[in-house]
């Protein structure tokens, strides 16, 4: 009897015992290339950095100020946008990589008849995401919406980063 609940004793500690952290799970678009996930799974236990809103820095400072000359056109505004996430989330230990989630706000754009430029935001997107050097893509909403708060300013970008413990 006393080694059964010796026994007992020793297996529902090492049911105490810390499991194997998962990994974040990224899953793709089913038949498709497109490079975001469609499906991102946190395990519990994960850091979770949240990213505000991101407004672009002027490109053309030479240009009016609170002008779409001032930003540039989407690609530009989201390259802009984009380095300074991947600034912020560098000061806590982070990168691009750790991006599992982003919301993008676009204004729409005069020379695109006041629609969205789509083609312009991906092409800034696919320089940081499902490339080579990092093959992680998030989950991604792009939306269009009427103003930003930032004059001028067509791209605004918030990011949710993980890390797996």
């Amino acid at each position: 009897m006393k080694t059964t609940a010796l026994l007992l004793g020793a297996l529902m500690s090492l049911s105490t015992l810390p499991a194997h952290a998962d990994a974040i799970k990224r899953i793709d678009p089913p038949g498709s290339n497109f490079p975001i996930s469609q499906l991102v799974t946190v395990p519990a236990g994960s850091a979770l950095t949240f990213v505000s809103g991101t407004l672009p820095d002027v490109a053309d400072p030479k240009a009016p100020p609170f002008t779409l000359a001032a930003y540039g056109n989407t690609e530009t505004q989201t390259l802009s946008v984009l380095n300074k996430i991947r600034t912020a989330l560098r000061s806590q230990g982070l990168d691009l990589e750790d991006i599992v989630q982003l919301r993008v706000f676009l204004v729409g754009d005069p020379a695109n008849d006041g629609k969205l430029d789509f083609n312009g935001l991906q092409a800034a997107y696919t320089k940081f995401f499902a490339t080579a050097e990092q093959p992680n893509k998030p989950t991604r909403t792009a939306l269009q919406v009427v103003a930003l708060p930032l004059p001028g300013a067509l791209v605004e970008i918030e990011a949710i980063a993980a890390k797996a413990p």
